[in-house]
C-alpha cells in the first residue's frame, strides 16, 4: 500500500503542476500557481517522509502535514473553480 500511495501522491503533484500551465497569465492565477505547486508537491514529499518515520509520534506528525497539504491543494483547486479562471484547453476535463 505504501508504494501505491507514493506513486499516487507523486502523480497528483505532477497533475497539479501540469494544470497550472493552463492557467491564464494574471496576478491571481500566478499566485494560485505558486500555492498549488507548493502544497501539491508537499503532499508527495511529506508522504514519502511518513513512510520512513522513526516512531509512531513521528508518523502521526508527518501524516498530519500530508492531510493539511491535501486540504490546501483542494482549497486552491476549488478557488480556481470559484473564480471561474479560464483554462486554455482543459477546463471541461477538470470540473
Amino acid at each position: 500500500m505504501k508504494e501505491v500511495l507514493k506513486k499516487r501522491t507523486k502523480i497528483f503533484a505532477h497533475n497539479c503542476i501540469k494544470l497550472t500551465e493552463y492557467l491564464p497569465k494574471t496576478y491571481l492565477a500566478n499566485h494560485i500557481k505558486g500555492q498549488l505547486i507548493r502544497c501539491s508537491t508537499s503532499v508527495a514529499a511529506n508522504y514519502r517522509a511518513t513512510c520512513i518515520a522513526q516512531s509512531k509520534a513521528s508518523f502521526i506528525a508527518k501524516i498530519s502535514i500530508v492531510i493539511e497539504e491535501v486540504d490546501e491543494s483542494n482549497f486552491w483547486l476549488e478557488f480556481t473553480r470559484d473564480e471561474q479562471l479560464k483554462f486554455q484547453k482543459i477546463k471541461s476535463t477538470i470540473y
